[in-house]
């Protein structure tokens, strides 16, 4: 399943928004609450998962403009906003060489849901620069950090997590990625430009009944670790038929951390 397939983004909706740390969420909303409109930029939009976490939660008039690569995604956003009768535009943009055309007009917030950790240390400076020179609020969602529980034991397990965030650290369109190291940098470069930040985890929980979610991220595992040629292909096949097995019993469950974060510039606090 690709990454960044509709399907894909569907399928992990549901547990994206239970993950979403609420004492991030209500920090956002309350710095919102006070404006009778709100202009908020989508980077990396997607379907509209964070328009539909977010918008109903505020009272403010609001108009969302989304910015994705993907037409496909960026048309679901809009239909998705038309739903919620809230105004959107949608901005077709490569953020990898367009993220200062893109911010180039400041928002009463930015958003962003799992895309910080597949960006690099470099474009991670570009965007901080960008988003403190407008005094940009920063709502970021969902950054992969590393951390994975994963029940019953199997002697891979630790290969292929080490595979996993390997493969998680290759060029995803923005250079080297930070992977697992993204929250910790991001809210560094946030904070040595004067902003407040508020995080919290955000991690994935599945559990027996969440058959499809843990067929389909075990499977996403095994493909990064082929990739990356650090373990044996029979090694992982084995993995994976173990984890399958275990997942078509009930007896599978796993944890993925992740982190929200909101950033405030000095201006705002």
């Amino acid at each position: 399943m690709s990454e960044f397939s509709a399907e894909w983004l569907a399928l992990r909706e549901r547990y994206d928004l239970h993950a979403r740390d609420s004492s991030v969420l209500k920090a956002v909303i309350d710095a919102c609450k006070d404006k009778p409109k709100l202009h908020i930029i989508d980077l990396g939009c997607g379907t509209g998962s964070t328009l539909r976490a977010l918008a109903p939660r505020l009272t403010a008039e609001q108009d969302w403009r989304f910015v994705d690569h993907d037409r496909t995604l960026l048309a679901r956003a809009v239909e998705s906003a038309a739903a919620l009768q809230v105004r959107a535009t949608a901005v077709t943009a490569d953020l990898n060489r367009e993220i200062e055309a893109v911010l180039q007009d400041t928002a009463d917030l930015l958003t962003t849901s799992a895309l910080l950790d597949l960006v690099s240390d470099e474009w991670l400076d570009r965007f901080a620069d960008c988003v403190s020179a407008r005094g940009m609020p920063v709502y970021a969602a969902l950054s992969y950090d590393g951390r994975i529980d994963i029940s019953p034991a199997h002697p891979a397990d630790e290969a292929i997590v080490n595979a996993l965030n390997q493969h998680q650290r290759s060029d995803k369109g923005f250079g080297r990625a930070l992977g697992p190291l993204a929250e910790t940098s991001a809210i560094s470069k946030f904070m040595q430009r004067g902003f407040s930040v508020v995080q919290g985890p955000a991690d994935w929980i599945a559990s027996g009944e969440d058959a499809a979610f843990q067929n389909a991220i075990v499977q996403g595992w095994a493909a990064a670790a082929r990739e990356t040629g650090t373990l044996a292909m029979q090694d992982v096949e084995n993995w994976l038929a173990f984890r399958q097995d275990e997942i078509a019993l009930g007896r599978a469950s796993l944890r993925v951390g992740h982190v929200d974060f909101f950033a405030v510039p000095p201006s705002a606090v």
